[in-house]
């Protein structure tokens, strides 16, 4: 029996790549020198792509795949993609957020924990030998009774409201649309800023949520604010954001993902008031194989007739 053929944009992990390959003809774009040329010579015969939202995917790109059904993307992102071309084309997509959910929100609690309790620096009054030289370190701030704003109430956004509840918080959230969930509803994101110790982002990326926490927003926070961004770069205002940090109108940043990545802004990254990870949320093995095997189960899924897994609807990108 043949194989389908199958489009790979990006490999795998290595458990999922085995399994794409026992399963498929897999053409791998990644190692293509000229990959313009490769995927006019592959990509119609592919009903399928595999993927993550680190790498493009153009209108340009799915023209050359005119037999294409499902985009299967090992991560939650996918803001590189045309999704409105998609949309039109009736492609379907699928991504990982409910592999990698636990780790993100755990990520989103352990940036506030570390901020709040200036675990950072602590680490190096331990180290330094501060602790014997000058003392105690300072007095930190306690989250516990303290207000918890989340910024998205998807599936993260909800795990990340569970854990801060549990720790004693008072939570709201913003969203675009009231979720009925249990926690207050604040439908205007500068009150919600304004009314919160600690603001978690956890929306999508793309240009629907570009500089979404915006310089209002960072002000509302205020000096004795907090804001963790466990989203994606672009969904802050970092110009803003660096500004009310270097000038104390911002208290804390905690910060996973920059609009620059691999290479932050340097005076972001010189300021003390931020604690700062490299984009990490997701980064466990037990998760990232999660991650990829959403990808091998979608596209079996796919090819056996049966209602995708982890389907993300694209209903908003239709063009009018």
């Amino acid at each position: 029996m043949t194989k389908p053929d199958l489009m790979m944009l990006c490999p795998q992990r290595p458990a999922a790549m085995a399994q794409l390959d026992a399963a498929y003809r897999v053409h791998r774009w990644d190692l293509a020198p000229d990959k313009e040329a490769f995927l006019a010579q592959h990509g119609p015969a592919c009903r399928a792509l595999a993927t993550n939202g680190h790498a493009p995917l153009t209108r340009q790109m799915l023209d050359l795949m005119p037999r294409l059904e499902l985009v299967a993307c090992s991560s939650a992102g996918f803001e590189g993609f045309d999704l409105a071309t998609m949309a039109q084309r009736g492609i379907a997509l699928t991504n990982s957020s409910p592999a990698l959910c636990d780790d993100v929100a755990d990520t989103a609690i352990l940036l506030m924990l570390a901020a709040r309790r200036g675990l950072v620096a602590a680490d190096a009054w331990v180290r330094s030998g501060d602790w014997a030289r000058k003392g105690p370190f300072p007095l930190q701030t306690s989250v516990a009774g303290s207000r918890l704003g989340v910024v998205g109430l998807g599936t993260i956004g909800q795990a990340i409201a569970e854990r801060g509840a549990a720790l004693g918080m008072q939570v709201s959230y913003w969203n675009r649309r009231d979720k009925g969930a249990q926690w207050r509803f604040v439908p205007d994101l500068v009150q919600l800023a304004r009314e919160s110790d600690t603001l978690v982002a956890i929306v999508a990326g793309g240009e629907g949520t570009r500089g979404l926490i915006s310089a209002e927003v960072i002000d509302a926070l205020g000096p004795q604010g907090l804001l963790v961004n466990v989203a994606r770069g672009s969904v802050v205002d970092e110009e803003a954001l660096i500004d009310a940090l270097s000038s104390g109108r911002l208290g804390h940043a905690g910060l996973d993902v920059y609009a620059s990545e691999p290479d932050p802004d340097p005076r972001l990254t010189s300021l003390p008031n931020t604690t700062l990870l490299p984009h990490h949320a997701s980064a466990t093995v037990q998760t990232r194989d999660a991650m990829a095997q959403t990808v091998v189960d979608n596209l079996a899924a796919l090819f056996a007739g049966r209602e995708l897994l982890t389907p993300v609807d694209l209903g908003a990108y239709l063009p009018g």
